[in-house]
């Protein structure tokens, strides 16, 4: 797991920092990643001081996309020819989705990569500091519909959390925030993510909801990254 610090984060910042050096994706998912194989990708985990606290920076794609419509993720994407590396991807991506300046952003650390079976995709997830946030938003609204910054206390809140059902009979965690549900490959890890950084609280495990159509639409499983 590469690391790349340019700035120094705020002390919140420190406890999931340390803890993500050592995180392996045993703790983000029971799926092993293969040695070899796989379309690379990366997504952006984008923390920052807000309003009420630290909170993430989350978008959701058009309801009219053919793969992950209305689905809430990580700004991100598979890899292109152009990219340096991983992180780059990440950047990338989220410049185009969301209209993120990479200036503005200091780069922190690489989580362990995730394979997702449904699509093949092996997804790296980048942890970052917005050390100077700017406004954001959806420049393609045939791609992303919203755009939104939430609140890790608000995801830790127990009666925002949940877990939901996918019709192949998957389940999985999920939160409900400014008026979307985040579920999937994203609650997954920001779930993960909660723990490490010692942010989460009790909540109701046996809360279990049917997922609402049109993300029952999905093909495969609900354990989807969103990428391009």
């Amino acid at each position: 797991m590469s690391e790349v610090v340019t700035g120094q984060p705020p002390a919140w910042f420190e406890p999931l920092l340390t803890r993500v050096r050592a995180a392996r994706a045993v703790d983000f998912t029971r799926i092993p990643t293969p040695d070899e194989g796989g379309r690379p990708a990366a997504v952006l985990i984008l923390l920052a001081e807000g309003e009420q606290g630290p909170d993430v920076l989350i978008m959701q794609r058009s309801a009219t996309l053919r793969n992950h419509a209305g689905q809430p993720a990580f700004p991100g994407g598979a890899v292109e020819p152009e990219d340096a590396d991983l992180t780059a991807t990440a950047l990338r991506e989220a410049n185009e989705e969301v209209g993120l300046d990479p200036a503005s952003v200091t780069v922190l650390a690489q989580l362990p990569t995730l394979w997702i079976p449904v699509t093949d995709f092996l997804v790296t997830p980048v942890l970052a500091w917005w050390h100077a946030p700017h406004p954001v938003g959806a420049h393609d609204p045939r791609e992303v519909a919203h755009v939104a910054r939430l609140p890790l206390a608000e995801l830790a809140d127990p009666d925002h959390r949940l877990r939901v059902r996918h019709s192949s009979g998957w389940i999985g965690p999920a939160f409900q925030s400014r008026g979307m549900l985040v579920w999937g490959f994203t609650a997954g890890v920001l779930s993960t993510l909660l723990e490490l950084g010692g942010w989460a609280r009790p909540w109701p495990t046996d809360r279990i909801e049917a997922l609402p159509t049109p993300p029952a639409t999905l093909s495969g499983t609900a354990d989807v990254p969103s990428v391009g």
